[in-house]
């Protein structure tokens, strides 16, 4: 299997008078991210004139020092991943399906995870109408990193820079797994949601899945979605509309707190709030369920 990401292997070029590399000597991204976090800047800027002078970068690492892995891991029932068995075709459906580069690859559970294995190989061999390669999985697997839910996500940062890795399985005490990160899910800690080309339904602010059924967006404005469903959702005495400007707002105000993922969260009047996707700081995506109209 091979242990580094095919993208990095420019990086790996060494120095022949001191043996260190590249990657080590010119400070890109990922390194300026990690520098900014030093031990000395441990403690939190003290307030001034009664106002915290923390800037939203120092925020972002402040997130870095005190977050662990598994208050961002995608838990172990949302992870998409394939067996070891898998056929060539069914292995190119998952890819299509999910809109993901990158699928851990297991061997009888996903307790028994075997590595990784990336889009890009899979197309360059068995790809752009080739078929004389037979299909072997096992020899197309990449390395994947095994760390611990209370590792602090500056670590885990720094580990997958230093060993080139963008994908962790998050493995319990028992060695079952118990999640997953990916470097993107670690970025987004400190500059926010990440959307690139191909997240095409990021664009889309709702989308009905069945009447009275639909996958939301947190950020939507709660004036646009209530006129989607035609219904008010802040007409109740026990919720205050001039507080509340987005869905993922709502739902705040109804659970009191950020709910977890996999979280149900009730309105009032009935219609039902599934958390799909949330961080420590946010909700992000919702399933939102009216009862009255679902059939």
């Amino acid at each position: 299997m091979g242990d580094t990401d095919g993208s990095s292997r420019a990086a790996q070029r060494a120095h022949p008078q001191d043996g260190t590399t590249e990657i080590e000597e010119k400070s890109g991204f990922f390194s300026r991210i990690i520098d900014a976090f030093s031990p000395q800047d441990a403690e939190e800027p003290a307030a001034i004139n009664g106002h915290n002078s923390i800037n939203p970068q120092s925020r972002g690492m402040i997130n870095l020092r005190r977050m662990r892995v598994e208050d961002v891991a995608i838990p172990t029932a949302e992870i998409i991943s394939a067996p070891v068995t898998i056929s060539k075709d069914e292995l190119a459906s998952v890819f299509r399906d999910s809109g993901l580069s990158r699928i851990p690859v297991y061997d009888g559970t996903l307790d028994s995870p075997l590595g990784f294995v990336h889009l890009k190989d899979f197309a360059l061999t068995h790809g752009f109408n080739g078929g004389s390669t037979e299909f072997d999985l096992s020899s197309m697997l990449r390395t994947l990193l095994f760390v611990p839910p209370s590792m602090p996500i500056g670590v885990l940062l720094t580990k997958m820079q230093t060993q080139r890795r963008h994908m962790a399985l998050v493995i319990d005490e028992y060695g079952g797994v118990d999640g997953l990160l990916t470097i993107e899910d670690l970025i987004e800690q400190v500059v926010g949601e990440i959307i690139d080309e191909h997240d095409t339904d990021e664009g889309q602010l709702w989308v009905q899945e069945k009447p009275g059924c639909y996958l939301v967006q947190a950020r939507v404005p709660l004036e646009d979605f209530e006129a989607e469903i035609g219904r008010s959702l802040t007409s109740h005495e026990d919720v205050d509309e001039e507080e509340i400007d987005t869905l993922g707002g709502l739902v705040f105000m109804l659970s009191g707190r950020v709910p977890a993922r996999g979280e149900v969260v009730l309105h009032p009047e009935g219609p039902e709030f599934e958390v799909l996707d949330a961080d420590p700081r946010r909700i992000k995506r919702l399933r939102v369920m009216l009862p009255d109209l679902v059939t």
